[in-house]
């Protein structure tokens, strides 16, 4: 399991990249990244390396933040295996919130980043470990 960084930002020039200069000031890696947007705001969402630092970085700079809880899964790298997970998934009701990919951590694999609902991730762990072709990332 892996903590997320999710940070709000105005929807306007140079924001992305305050932030990314503010991380990298602070030697903060990022593992992985996907951006949300709206016409007024966007929400970057970033693995990192160091979470406890880069929420207090980003606080100290008065960043709007949020930290949650998501799945790191490794899958393996070939057409309908992201589907298979999902659906594994949603026969034991579990809901995906929202899922981004990020670099391959293994040649042929893939790494999957999920997020489910906190009241069912140890639950979603659970289904992991029983499958042969599927695991978790360690942190």
């Amino acid at each position: 399991m892996f903590k997320q960084v999710s940070i709000f930002l105005e929807n306007k020039k140079g924001r992305l990249k305050e932030v990314l200069k503010l991380l990298a000031d602070n030697n903060i890696d990022i593992r992985a990244l996907t951006i949300a947007e709206t016409a007024d705001y966007g929400v970057l969402r970033l693995i990192v390396d160091n979470v406890d630092k880069a929420e207090q970085i980003l606080k100290e700079n008065s960043f709007r933040i949020n930290i949650t809880n998501v799945l790191g899964i490794e899958i393996q790298d070939k057409s309908g295996s992201m589907y298979e997970f999902v659906n594994l998934l949603y026969q034991h009701n579990i809901n995906v919130e929202y899922a981004h990919t990020c670099t391959p951590s293994n040649v042929g694999k893939s790494a999957f980043i999920v997020r489910v609902d906190e009241d069912k991730i140890e639950e979603a762990l659970e289904i992991i470990k029983k499958c042969n072709d599927i695991s978790t990332i360690s942190e």
